[in-house]
């Protein structure tokens, strides 16, 4: 194996890069084509007078947060007491 020589090494650094893609994550602006949907004026989409239909995965989301939060609230009031202060106080 032969070792690189250093003039090598040192214009490896000096060689200018290609710039870099700056606009990472950001959207194109001809992508709103077709799938934009202009403002009705009407709040989450629904005309005055027109019922709300919930759709099949939100009841279960709602008893299933709640429910947890409910669990996690139990939990913490029921936990030992693991504080150096109370241990103290027993001896």
């Amino acid at each position: 194996m032969s070792a690189r020589p250093l003039s090598h090494c040192l214009r490896a650094r000096c060689v200018p890069r290609r710039a870099q893609n700056i606009q990472g994550f950001s959207t194109r602006s001809n992508l709103r084509g077709d799938h934009y949907d202009p403002p009705t004026g009407y709040l989450f989409g629904l005309k005055p007078g027109q019922k709300y239909v919930k759709e099949g995965w939100e009841n279960m989301w709602y008893y299933g947060f709640i429910g947890s939060l409910l669990v996690a609230g139990v939990a913490y009031v029921f936990k030992p007491d693991t504080s150096y202060v109370q241990s103290l106080s027993l001896v």
